[in-house]
């Protein structure tokens, strides 16, 4: 039996059970795990020696040392933000990515009625979610999840693309949120809120149940 009790004060252990069986109801395939280091090996256990793997841009997939482990081990990782790469390698890494084996990545918000909400700049992200990967594994900490979609794109909006912004310092000039703290709906050439896309369920055919893996992690992960 899985342990609960260290899931935040905010959601319950039923809360989290409702939303596991809520997403395999979608044909999404999920577990919980209570901190990073499970998380890690919970990660890791689903990618298979020998896969290219795709990093859909991720502080949580980061957090838990899951690029760490796939520059040391038996993959290639196609990772468009490795210091060093060309915007030209950017781009290619991030079209290479959706012929990969498997993508790792993270969400902007999961609710508990099972949907995966996710805004990106280019769209590369949530493209790669939608289609292309055999396999999609979505790292959610416990700080993801929201009671609905929109407290998720609340959440979005005031909290997850700020951050996002102001982590990236060559943003210039940077968009208003970074000052405001809160989306304005801006029309800077920086703009990281382009593309809005929510995935609420996988086809019922034996490929795309398959397909969607998500690791909820009982700790804060990511922004």
């Amino acid at each position: 039996m899985r342990d609960y009790s260290r899931v935040e004060s905010a959601w319950a252990e039923t809360d989290i059970r409702a939303l596991i069986e809520t997403l395999r109801g979608n044909n999404i395939a999920a577990q919980y795990v209570g901190t990073s280091h499970e998380a890690l090996g919970a990660v890791m256990a689903m990618i298979p020696e020998g896969a290219v793997v795709g990093y859909g841009d991720s502080l949580s997939v980061k957090h838990i040392g899951v690029l760490d482990a796939l520059e040391r081990g038996p993959y290639t990782l196609l990772n468009p933000w490795r210091e060093g790469n060309t915007v030209e390698e950017n781009v290619r890494l991030k079209r290479e990515c959706f012929s990969a084996d498997v993508l790792v990545t993270g969400t902007n918000a999961l609710t508990m009625d099972g949907k995966l909400v996710n805004v990106d700049g280019h769209g590369n992200r949530v493209a790669a979610m939608l289609f292309g990967p055999e396999k999609v594994i979505i790292v959610a900490g416990i700080n993801k999840l929201v009671p609905n979609l929109d407290a998720a794109l609340a959440r979005i909006r005031c909290v997850a693309a700020p951050a996002n912004v102001r982590r990236h310092p060559h943003f210039d000039p940077a968009p208003p949120c970074a000052e405001t703290g809160v989306c304005v709906d801006c029309r800077s050439p920086w703009r990281i809120c382009n593309k809005t896309v929510i995935i609420e369920r996988e086809f019922d055919n034996d490929h795309y149940r398959a397909r969607t893996h998500i690791v909820i992690v009982g700790e804060p992960l990511g922004l």
